[in-house]
């Protein structure tokens, strides 16, 4: 009779769709990483080496754990995606299971620093966290199980907790989802449909995220039962996300982690008895050797302090200072243990910014981007499980002056016809010949409702804001 309390099955499906997660990832990111940190990219990650070795001596190699100390060319940094996607396939293969899982570490952590902004995002250090337990996971590692089950409880329960730190109005009056779905960063097809739900509806939804990220986490690490019962209250959720939101493998990565609260027993149940042989017979995770076992130790106890830490600074508002804080840090540099804080707030207003071109300064030409709204018809692609990074970071510059500083390079890069900043928009208004002024134009955009899209084909209606401050117009 197969025990209630073995995680072989469970292991062996986790590794297998942790590889495809890898994959997408890696594979999301090839295309556009010459254009985001490549030699004429947005943000050259040359320009971050400069820094770091200025600055920073020989720590610079802590500061900035990346392989890309070695070579920084557009040709490596697109190799590095390539080499991620083939790790990943010899994963899924089982081939060289923890080699593989080392390489992928260390490949996308690389990429991770070497993206800066762009890589910046609980999704990227969710999957590195994970990646790295992956390398110490064996079919039953009690304590790595439990690391996988507080990594998921730290990624649910302190989303929840940031919206109630946070004071933000649509959290604490319930209004939240009555905005999110028209000012998420790249509203697909069924975020529209989801706005036109009724008020009343949206209201108990919104208090429904609230329970489920502030009290279902505690479950997690009670009697089987209520670990199904929380396991499949958050598996629920991930897919009603995935359905109104594209937030790109996230969701999916989450519902993957979820595979730790249930067993082998109940995994049985769940898939056909062929597959479930087919998953032992792999063998992919042989019992950890002694050399590995130790440091397992090691950096649990530094994890779960760590996250410790990180949810009591968020709970407190207080945060660490002088060698308490180096230390938090570069445990973070690493992505051993992370703060996880999803939509802590949520904007009342839509503002997308249109930028034009012009060779003459008389007419005006508008750049065109791949999944970001832009036509009023323009369709609401389902762009999941990509990533666009680009199209993603334009949402934050209206609402953040912080990230100005690469929105000015990119305006920057569009002036000089950059060919890998280019290569991420839909159309390039100015193919041959570079312009010789570029300016930003704010609007205010709304969903329309369903009269309204039967009436014009329109998803959206927009309102003229004015040119976008402090970067209204920027030249030769």
């Amino acid at each position: 009779m197969q025990q209630e309390n073995t995680y072989e099955l469970v292991s062996a499906l986790f590794i297998k769709l942790l590889a495809l997660v890898y994959f997408i990832a890696f594979a999301s990111l090839s295309g556009q990483i010459v254009g985001l940190i490549g030699q004429d990219g947005i943000l050259p990650v040359t320009d971050l080496l400069e820094y770091g070795t200025t600055h920073f001596g020989w720590k610079r190699y802590l500061a900035y754990p990346t392989i890309f100390w070695i070579n920084a060319g557009d040709t490596a940094l697109t190799a590095a995606t390539w080499l991620g996607c083939a790790f990943s396939v010899l994963l899924f293969l089982n081939y060289k299971t923890r080699f593989s899982l080392i390489a992928l570490y260390i490949l996308y952590l690389s990429l991770y620093h070497a993206s800066q902004t762009f890589l910046n995002f609980q999704w990227d250090y969710l999957l590195i966290e994970a990646g790295f337990l992956a390398i110490f996971l064996t079919p039953n590692s009690r304590i790595i199980i439990l690391l996988y089950r507080w990594l998921l409880f730290r990624l649910r329960f302190m989303s929840g907790l940031s919206k109630i730190v946070s004071n933000d109005p649509g959290w604490a009056g319930l209004s939240a989802l009555a905005f999110y779905f028209e000012t998420q960063p790249l509203p697909h097809i069924g975020g529209w449909y989801a706005h036109q739900l009724p008020e009343w509806i949206l209201i108990l939804a919104t208090a429904a995220v609230l329970f489920i990220e502030l009290v279902v986490p505690f479950m997690m690490f009670m009697s089987r039962k209520y670990r199904f019962i929380a396991a499949w209250i958050t598996i629920c959720l991930q897919l009603l996300i995935i359905i109104t939101s594209n937030h790109n493998w996230f969701n999916i990565l989450t519902i993957i982690l979820c595979l730790f609260l249930f067993d082998d027993k109940a995994v049985r149940k769940a898939l056909p008895a062929s597959l479930c042989n087919w998953l032992l017979e792999q063998k992919q995770l042989a019992s950890i050797t002694s050399l590995l076992r130790l440091p397992s130790y090691v950096f649990a106890a530094i994890i779960l302090v760590t996250s410790s830490i990180q949810i009591w600074e968020m709970a407190s508002g207080i945060r660490l200072t002088g060698n308490s804080a180096r230390v938090l840090d570069y445990v973070q540099r690493w992505s051993l243990a992370n703060p996880y804080h999803v939509f802590p707030t949520v904007n009342q207003q839509r503002v997308e910014l249109v930028i034009e071109g012009t060779v003459d300064g008389r007419t005006w030409l508008p750049y065109k981007f791949k999944y970001k709204p832009g036509e009023l018809n323009k369709p609401l692609y389902v762009v999941i499980p990509h990533q666009p990074r680009l199209d993603w970071m334009i949402w934050f510059v209206p609402l953040h002056p912080v990230f100005e500083y690469w929105f000015e390079n990119f305006l920057y890069a569009l002036l000089d016809n950059s060919p890998g900043v280019t290569a991420l928009l839909e159309h390039n208004p100015f193919p041959d010949t570079p312009p010789v002024a570029i300016r930003v134009q704010a609007f205010e955009y709304q969903f329309t409702d369903i009269d309204e899209h039967e009436a014009t084909g329109n998803w959206w209606k927009i309102r003229y804001l004015g040119p976008f401050d402090p970067l209204p117009l920027v030249s030769r």
